[in-house]
């Protein structure tokens, strides 16, 4: 079966909470099975361990649901300080926090126009990443890959990323990132889609198989 990803596809306001909650429907049933020492597992993302990750995670989302924005949020400062104030927490305190956070921040990032919706892509990415710690399949993939995509594609225009034609496994249409600058040619990239969301997202790419024209592959990083 085939997916339909079209770059002309209207702006859906739910989309970034339905990604949020179908992954939390995958993601917590795990985190609630693994043993405790399991989140002291080194991730992709330098010096975080999977309770780091996943104690970023919930308090962003926090954030998000009760309107806390003061200066310099998000940044790795207040990352650094979040997961920080979290050190003391139980696993399972960490856990219900995210479990929240991806139940109720939905409704904010509707409230938000678009403004947030890069958050809600984030989420989805160090799922992945804590997926790919644990050895999990479906890292950067899964049923929110259609969402993701969606959402990753609207990230990309709203900060002037490097033009980009997908063409992906599996999918009937490309996928179209970024914006031109009326002076180069869109990067072509032919693969698959979680190898693209690993290009856009600096994550590792070592076992992957793609091919990129028209464009470096760090110029592809739209965040980490």
């Amino acid at each position: 079966m085939t997916t339909s990803t079209r770059a002309g596809d209207m702006y859906d306001p739910e989309r970034p909470g339905r990604l949020l909650r179908t992954e939390r429907d995958a993601l917590i049933p795990l985190l609630r099975a693994a043993p405790d020492d399991a989140y002291a597992i080194r991730t992709c993302c330098p010096g975080w361990t999977v309770r780091h990750v996943l104690a970023h995670c919930g308090a962003a989302l926090t954030r998000v649901v009760d309107g806390r924005f003061e200066e310099g949020v998000f940044s790795p400062e207040s990352n650094d300080r979040d997961i920080a104030e979290r050190a003391e927490w139980s696993v399972s305190r960490v856990v219900d926090e995210l479990e929240r956070g991806m139940t109720e921040a939905g409704a904010a990032i509707v409230r938000a126009k678009g403004l947030l919706d890069g958050v809600a892509v984030g989420e989805w990415v160090h799922a992945g990443d804590v997926r790919e710690a644990w050895g999990e399949p479906g890292a950067y993939g899964g049923a929110g890959l259609g969402d993701a995509l969606r959402l990753l594609a609207e990230h990309s225009r709203r900060t002037e990323a490097v033009a980009l034609h997908a063409d992906l496994d599996g999918f009937d249409e490309p996928l179209v990132l970024g914006t031109s600058d009326g002076k180069r040619s869109p990067a072509r990239y032919i693969g698959d889609a979680p190898t693209l969301i690993r290009l856009c997202t600096g994550r590792p790419l070592t076992g992957t198989r793609y091919e990129l024209a028209g464009a470096v592959e760090r110029e592809l990083a739209i965040f980490g």
